[in-house]
């Protein structure tokens, strides 16, 4: 089992890079999708993402239920490739409109946390390769507004929570990875 972190800012290389690393893994690749078309503009980035995946490459979709995903899709002779965390975190937090965003206090509700944990508790046990990418966006200013916070907040702690259980941690900046970890 090996756990490979790819973090990066948006537009940064990030998701390229770990399809990079998950084509060279030698390994038949999952690429499990978290993104979902929403509007127009996000709809464009999915089909980006697609046509630039190989045919060979099975595609799950998996915008809420990533550990039952890769539980499933997990082999000791693929190579998993998870993108990203960060839109999963966001559809976790907006779920049925669980996160009230003109509120105080954040409640996203109790399917957030028990999804993040079933992922965290997960991961360590899954077999073959797996290559998470997750947005890096903790080195902004502190944002404006309590859901934005909250939700800054969580990708920070997922992504840390995701670097102590991987053996290895890229960050990529202009298309350049550089070695966080391993």
């Amino acid at each position: 089992m090996s756990i490979t972190l790819v973090l990066g800012g948006a537009r940064s290389g990030k998701s390229a890079f770990a399809e990079q690393f998950a084509e060279q893994s030698g390994r038949p690749v999952v690429y499990i999708a978290t993104a979902t078309g929403g509007d127009v503009e996000m709809a464009s980035r999915i089909a980006h993402h697609r046509a630039r995946r190989p045919a060979a490459w099975q595609t799950i979709e998996a915008p809420l239920a990533l550990a039952e995903a890769l539980g499933q899709h997990a082999t000791a002779d693929t190579c998993v490739l998870v993108d990203c965390l960060t839109l999963w975190l966001s559809n976790l937090l907006f779920e049925n409109g669980n996160a009230n965003t003109g509120a105080d206090v954040i409640d996203p509700g109790p399917r957030f946390a028990q999804q993040r944990d079933a992922m965290l508790a997960l991961l360590p046990q899954l077999p073959g390769e797996i290559v998470l990418v997750s947005n890096e966006i903790g080195f902004g200013v502190t944002p404006l507004g309590a859901v934005t916070r909250f939700f800054v907040d969580e990708a920070g702690r997922l992504n840390q929570r995701v670097a102590t259980l991987a053996q290895r941690v890229r960050l990529v900046v202009a298309g350049c990875p550089i070695a966080i970890k391993g």
